[in-house]
């Protein structure tokens, strides 16, 4: 058995997982499982999938996959991209094909074409400025001959009974305009009253078991979790009777979504297997992890309104 195997089983054996337990987290199968810990790398479909599967096995039983590929890498077969990198280092170099004047003429062209281009636009800019301020001067004048005729049509105030209408009316006015103040004083608290309160996320309780946090959701009338994943994690997430909500679970990769509408439910256990590759949100809102493990269960208990 190779060094490699050994460690990732013994891992396995710690974590309480059978090789049952740990294809359904990881979903590699068995045989690829055994192959891994046996170091029998020859029933692999390729190079490139013992890697990945060895960093999904490490992820799955908290261990650095990366540390793990580094220290054991001279047990891995090697991969494509080596290959092709000494393929392309051995192979001759093209020739330098010599440019010839009409090479560079063609090259030029595009930067002629761009440069006539800015200049016909400060052109074209230039225009429309000069016609806009010359139109200015003349929108001006019939404004202020408009506003002169206006005026010249106005009748003075002359008799008393027009100082008196005219009197009368702003006493109008000043009782409308104290009564429209006191209309939007008493408005006032009902705005106050029609504000929405705002959804609330308890801190987090960690339980005995110390892989499971649990939170309060409470303020809210939907309880919407949505998992955006930038590396691979398994994701499930069940009911109060630790039934499966989630029909499609399995171990997502970096740049999918999972999105879960459990507002028929008033309890919800999110189970990541890698929590540094997923970052779960609430009702659009993110939730802060109460302790950093890779492997933990979220509990959000939604009290509705």
């Amino acid at each position: 058995m190779a060094e490699l195997g050994t460690r990732l089983k013994e891992a396995r054996l710690a974590k309480g997982y059978s090789l049952d337990d740990l294809q359904e987290i990881t979903k590699i199968q068995k045989r690829y499982l055994i192959g891994i810990e046996e170091g029998n790398y020859s029933i692999m479909p390729g190079s490139f999938y013992v890697r990945a599967f060895i960093k999904q096995y490490a992820d799955a039983v908290d261990l650095n996959a990366e540390e793990l590929l580094e220290t054991y890498k001279s047990e891995l077969p090697g991969t494509p991209n080596n290959q092709v990198s000494q393929s392309m280092t051995t192979s001759p170099s093209r020739r330098k094909v010599s440019k010839g004047p009409s090479t560079k003429m063609m090259e030029a062209m595009p930067k002629i074409i761009v440069g006539l281009f800015i200049i016909v636009i400060i052109v074209v800019i230039w225009v429309l400025m000069q016609s806009r301020n010359s139109a200015g001067p003349n929108v001006t004048e019939d404004s202020a001959s408009s506003e002169i005729e206006y005026d010249t049509k106005v009748k003075p105030i002359d008799t008393e009974k027009d100082k008196e209408k005219e009197h009368k009316k702003a006493q109008t006015n000043d009782k409308q305009n104290s009564t429209d103040s006191k209309d939007s004083a008493q408005e006032t608290p009902d705005e106050k009253k029609t504000e929405e309160v705002k959804q609330s996320i308890s801190a987090g309780t960690v339980e005995a078991d110390g892989a499971t946090t649990s939170y309060t959701l409470t303020g809210a009338n939907t309880l919407k979790i949505r998992i955006e994943v930038s590396g691979p994690t398994f994701i499930g997430i069940r009911n109060q009777q630790q039934q499966e909500l989630l029909t499609d679970t399995r171990v997502y990769n970096a740049g999918e979504v999972v999105e879960f509408d459990a507002t028929s439910q008033n309890y919800a256990r999110i189970r990541l297997g890698n929590s540094t590759q997923a970052k779960v949100y609430i009702n659009d809102e993110p939730l802060t992890y109460a302790q950093q493990t890779v492997t933990q269960n979220i509990v959000i208990n939604f009290n509705k309104e």
